[in-house]
Parts: structure tokens; sequence; C-alpha cells
């Protein structure tokens, strides 16, 4: 799929602009095996990025003017890099965003002009905006010469989602998509940024079911559950809830009432769980990652109460197949996706048996795709 669409974004490039691309540059999506509402708590997160992406095909301008087309929308949009407002929650705006946030850290910027295709699902907790961020990112580098320094870039583009867009996340998505290894999930501190890799266990794979709902973060219950965790937060005496131990949590939690108890047990425990995970990887025991992985989804589920009956369904119907070692909702929550760990020579009537299992319950046709975990976000220069 990788020269499908890096050749789709030439062609289309060439057609509109009338001469060929100086630059292709591709953004990853993720896929999070474990730890998940972590992030905003400075917590532990092992993601990885995957073989699904953003892609753009550019060349700079001697304007100070951005010019992009969005395939998958079939959205053309331009703005002034000296008069950045925003106007709506079109796709254009995630550029824009990019490109203030860049401006606001004194780093000076060129124009361009580009077309941008990808084949992550949007708004299925795959992390389609933090991929468009970190191309747009690459394709402002590109053309204006500053240094990618992935970290730092992973940090300015959770800038724009919190700033720009109004969404209060973590630094995961941005970081994974900026630093993802190929052949390795990789845990994050997300305090630290500190990145260690890990492999998928032998003899497994990484497969996304896409329930086929959407979730929209931004108007739901997402920065709800982030005040929560402050608020426990807050009663622990500690900054952030990365700070709590499983021991103090279940020492000094009385206190609390029932609801922050249940956010604030989740976050707690979820970063142990984590970091079990991340042992079991280094040891390739896929029974020990798949167990934690089911324990996450019932404490995301009954805890932190982020999943929904799609998700719930998808996840049971992976559970029922011998060759699944694991399954969870992954993402934020509120619809999207879930991930399982199954047996490499078993997929392919693992994710037969879910479709069938899951539309018989609910209804709704799921996607469902083997992921390879791929390299960051990276530039080709042509």
């Amino acid at each position: 799929m990788f020269n499908d669409l890096r050749l789709s974004v030439h062609q289309a490039f060439v057609q509109r602009f009338g001469a060929p691309p100086t630059h292709i540059v591709r953004a990853p999506g993720r896929v999070n095996l474990i730890g998940e509402h972590t992030d905003y708590n400075d917590g532990f997160v092992l993601p990885m990025a995957i073989d699904r992406a953003a892609w753009v095909a550019l060349r700079p301008t001697n304007s100070r003017r951005v010019h992009l087309h969005f395939i998958d929308f079939d959205q053309s949009a331009e703005f002034d890099l000296d008069q950045l407002t925003r106007v709506d929650n079109a796709p254009v705006e995630y550029v824009k965003g990019v490109a203030a946030v860049l401006q606001s850290v004194d780093l000076t910027l060129s124009g361009w002009e580009g077309v941008i295709q990808g084949d992550i699902p949007i708004g299925a907790g795959l992390s389609s905006s933090a991929a468009l961020e970190m191309a747009a990112i690459r394709a402002f580098e590109a053309v204006s010469g500053f240094t990618w320094d992935a970290p730092r870039m992973a940090k300015l583009g959770q800038r724009v989602e919190n700033e720009w867009l109004g969404l209060q996340t973590g630094i995961m998505d941005q970081m994974i998509s900026a630093a993802g290894q190929s052949g390795h999930a990789l845990l994050i501190d997300c305090r630290s940024l500190d990145l260690k890799p890990a492999p998928l266990p032998p003899g497994t794979v990484a497969v996304v079911m896409d329930t086929s709902t959407r979730r929209q973060l931004v108007h739901g219950k997402y920065n709800e559950r982030r005040q929560q965790c402050e608020a426990a937060a807050a009663h622990f005496g500690v900054k952030m809830l990365r700070d709590v131990s499983v021991e103090q949590f279940e020492a000094d939690s009385d206190a609390l009432d029932d609801l922050t108890r249940r956010r604030a047990r989740h976050v707690v425990t979820e970063n142990a769980r984590t970091l079990a995970a991340y042992d079991a990887m280094q040891q390739g025991d896929p029974r020990i990652l798949g167990a934690l992985m089911e324990a996450s989804h019932e404490s995301l589920r009954d805890d932190f109460e982020v999943s929904t009956d799609a998700l719930n369904a998808i996840v049971t119907a992976a559970q029922r197949h011998p060759a699944c070692y694991g399954a969870r909702m992954t993402g934020a929550g509120f619809g999207g996706c879930a991930v399982a760990l199954v047996m490499a020579d078993k997929a392919e009537s693992f994710a037969q048996f879910v479709e069938q299992m899951y539309t018989q319950q609910t209804g709704l046709t799921p996607a469902l795709y083997v992921c390879q975990a791929s390299e960051g976000a990276s530039i080709e220069e042509l």
C-alpha cells in the first residue's frame, strides 16, 4: 500500500500543479497495544506505528502562502502564513495549526503547495490527526530547512491539538508517529519521553478491528476524564497520577468519591499493566501480554467508562477465537477500534470469524486488517 499511495499523491500533484513534486512526506498512524488514558497523566504507553499513513507530495513556492488539496475529502484550501486564524474543523486547520505553532517558537517558514492523501480511518482511534500533524511538520521542514527532532516535533504537534483545536490530549500519538521504529512497538515514558523498543512476541501479529462506529472527542467526554484525573492527583498530593503506585492507591483512595476513585484506579493500574506488558514483550510471552490487554479492556469498560457496546462486542468476538491471545479497545474510546494479539498463521481465519460474529450481533460491518510496525515520519527528496 505504501507504493500505491506514494504513486497516487505524486500523480495527483503533477495533475493539479503541472510539474513534479520536489518532496514526498509520509507520517504513520498508530495502534496502542496497551496504556490508555495514561499519557496525559505523565504515565506509560505502548503503541506501535502502523503501515497506514498520511502522505504529502509537495514543492516550495516563492510566496508566504500554502496551497493544499486533500484527495480523500476532494477539498482544496489555502492560507497565508502571516494571517493565521482558525475558521472551523476542516482538515486544513491541522496544517494551519502546525504553521501557527511552529512560528510561535520562532521557526521561519516558507510557503508550499501540495496534495495530501491517507489510508488511516478517520475518527477510529488510530491517530489520523497526529499523522497529518507530523506530515505537515515534515513538509514545512522540507521547504523551510529547520532541523527535525522527533521529541520536540511531537511536543509541537501536541500543542496543535491542545491550543489550536482545543483537545487536551497527551503526547503519545504525535510521539509514535514521529519516532516509530520498524518491527517494534515503543514503550514511551510520557514524562521523560524516553523510548524503549519492544518487538511483538514471535509468531504473533496485531490485528486492528474497526467497529465502523466513530467518535467526536472534542465534543465528547475526553476533557471531562482528564479533569477527573487531575482531581484525583490533587487528592494524593501529586502532580500527576503517574506518581501514585498501586499500593498507595489502595491505601489512600477511600476518601475519594466513587466516580473519581474508579477513574484513578484505571490510570494507576493501567500504568502497572503497561510496564508488565513491556516485560512480557521482551520475554516473547504472548499469553501474559494478551492477559494484560484483556485486563486493560475491563478497566477501560468498567472503571474509566470509555468503551461502547460496539467495542465490547468486537472484543468479545475476538476473545472467542482460539488464535487470539487477548483483545482490547484501543484509542480514547467512545467508538472506533479495538486491537487483538493473534497467532500470525491464523490471522485470516480470525478476521473472518470476528467479522461474521460482530455483524451478526450488531448489524454493522467491521473492517479488520493485520498491521505491521513501521518507521516514523520521513521525507523523501526527489
